[in-house]
């Protein structure tokens, strides 16, 4: 084949993948980030910070366990902050604010649809931050009381 016949057939697609939705990735990061969900969504199976992201929250998730039956002052602050949950968070921010043709560039270059993710990201973005800064202030309140009072308050 010659080259320059073999060349032009790169810049043209002769399969089209999957087409990854910015909303839905966006959604994930939201709701399930800290398991990684959005990332084995974007990536597969095969993605390294998946499963760092999922191997973090089962460690949250037995320090949540173990800090219920413990009077350990550590354990119980590192219960109180998700951080595979605030990173997913971070990423679902930057999801969201990535413009869609940077998106589409990236994730869906083989894909036969553009996206198009209009006020539900928007939203998402939105829910992210009040979702957040709750959990920031939760968290605080929560450590607050548990290094000046013991966990007096609950």
């Amino acid at each position: 084949m010659p080259a320059s016949h073999h060349s032009s057939s790169r810049h043209t697609p002769l399969l089209s993948s999957r087409h990854k939705s910015k909303t839905s990735t966006t959604l994930l990061a939201v709701l399930l980030g800290g398991t990684g969900a959005h990332r084995f969504y974007l990536y597969g199976r095969k993605d390294f910070w998946a499963w760092i992201y999922f191997c973090a929250f089962v460690l949250f998730v037995l320090t949540l366990l173990v800090a219920q039956t413990s009077n350990s002052l550590a354990l119980n602050l590192l219960s109180l902050f998700p951080i595979p949950v605030f990173a997913a968070w971070i990423e679902a921010l930057v999801i969201g604010l990535t413009p869609d043709e940077k998106w589409d560039a990236k994730h869906n270059e083989l894909s036969a649809q553009q996206s198009d993710s209009r006020w539900s990201v928007v939203i998402l973005i939105v829910l992210t931050f009040a979702c957040t800064f709750t959990t920031i202030v939760i968290s605080m309140a929560r450590m607050t009381d548990l290094f000046l009072t013991g966990g007096a308050y609950g």
